[in-house]
């Protein structure tokens, strides 16, 4: 009761700039009092922090995010595996009255969602068991991202006073993400969706709900009905390299008229795309289309959202890419020594972690160009070197 005084007192208070870090119980007792300004009833508020606790587990995994260092063929071949493309027809089978709903609704192609839910939660059966509440409390005290994390804290108190979070009980991914599909609270209360129509959304045990939620987010961040995402294509190797990647975007007619064909069926010559070269012009290449961009909107990690967006292909019939013969590429210190030396250079390469995301690539790829190397974006030892 002590407790409930000080919440109304301190919400009739002058509501000051509550920041990050610093003492965690003087943090949280910030979260409180903002809950109550927001009109939380204090009983509310109280259960929703009771017992919350700063989880260090979370901050582990929030710095080792070292499964991004993989290249895409290596990262592919770990995730794609026959297991989960069998899994997957069998949930499309199980589930063909919900992808028709969201065909028809949402225009998202049920081998979108498919590759989502693998990737994500294995189709539901790795969801993660971290308290989402205590997740989020950390991540947003931690000042790395405070201003991602800390309204999702008030969007879970939300789902909590609906009656769609236990703040004890609920568990997920260790950067807060709950369900099938892993969406943020926030996304939940935007796009959350009653699939099965039992009055509640429930992302956790509810794939229709998890599918039809995980449709409208991808809707929400400008998906276009119908149109495909991702395409396997052979290139020509007279091929001006400096125009590859998602920098550059032309009509497909354009690409065919420059020699860029479709490795299995056709192009599609109304959109535009852009030439992706994963892991240089001697490995596999595709061609992105518009909606390959939404992907950057679910994750940012280049090799990921290639990789779902493969996935999804897979899932839909097409056949394993060619790997090509791609040169070697670098380790994980050879590929943080060659962002000092963008950086060093006014590279904006996203920071120094090893990972080659797309600032890097981009980066790479205008480096390449001005060496007189071939601007593929796949660093090299001779860039480095060169460098």
């Amino acid at each position: 009761m002590r407790r409930l005084a000080l919440l109304v007192a301190l919400a009739a208070a002058p509501q000051a700039a509550l920041g990050c870090g610093g003492d965690f119980a003087r943090f949280v007792d910030g979260l409180r009092s903002e809950a109550v300004s927001r009109g939380y009833a204090p009983a509310l508020v109280e259960d929703f922090f009771a017992a919350v606790r700063q989880d260090p587990k979370v901050l582990r995994a929030d710095r080792a995010q070292g499964v991004f260092q993989k290249d895409f063929i290596a990262f592919s071949r770990a995730v794609i595996s026959r297991d989960r493309l069998v899994n997957g027809a069998r949930n499309a089978q199980k589930f063909d009255a919900v992808f028709d709903r969201i065909e028809a609704e949402y225009g998202v192609s049920r081998g979108v969602l498919l590759a989502f839910w693998a990737l994500e939660t294995d189709y539901g059966a790795v969801q993660g068991d971290f308290n989402t509440r205590d997740a989020l409390v950390t991540l947003a005290h931690d000042c790395r991202r405070p201003d991602l994390f800390r309204p999702q804290i008030f969007a879970a108190l939300e789902l909590f006073r609906r009656g769609d979070f236990d703040p004890r009980r609920t568990t997920g991914a260790w950067a807060g993400e709950i369900g099938m599909v892993q969406m943020l609270p926030e996304d939940i209360l935007r796009n959350g969706v009653d699939g099965d129509g039992d009055g509640h959304v429930t992302l956790k045990t509810s794939a229709p709900d998890a599918l039809m939620s995980g449709a409208r987010v991808l809707r929400a961040l400008g998906w276009r009905r119908g149109e495909p995402w991702l395409q396997e294509v052979v290139v020509p190797p007279s091929l001006d390299w400096a125009r590859t990647g998602l920098e550059t975007e032309l009509p497909v007619a354009e690409w065919a008229r420059l020699g860029v064909r479709a490795r299995h069926g056709e192009l599609a010559r109304g959109l535009t795309g852009s030439i992706l070269l994963p892991m240089g012009r001697k490995g596999p290449a595709f061609i992105a289309y518009p909606n390959f961009r939404v992907y950057f909107e679910w994750n940012q990690s280049f090799v990921y959202v290639t990789t779902a967006a493969y996935l999804a292909t897979r899932l839909e019939g097409a056949p394993v890419y060619d790997p090509g013969q791609p040169e070697p590429g670098l380790g994980p210190a050879e590929m943080k020594a060659l962002q000092r030396k963008l950086a060093a250079r006014g590279h904006d390469v996203g920071g120094i972690d090893g990972i080659l995301g797309e600032k890097t690539r981009a980066a790479v790829q205008k480096e390449q160009a001005r060496l007189g190397l071939p601007a593929d974006a796949w660093p090299t030892a001779a860039l480095l070197n060169r460098l």
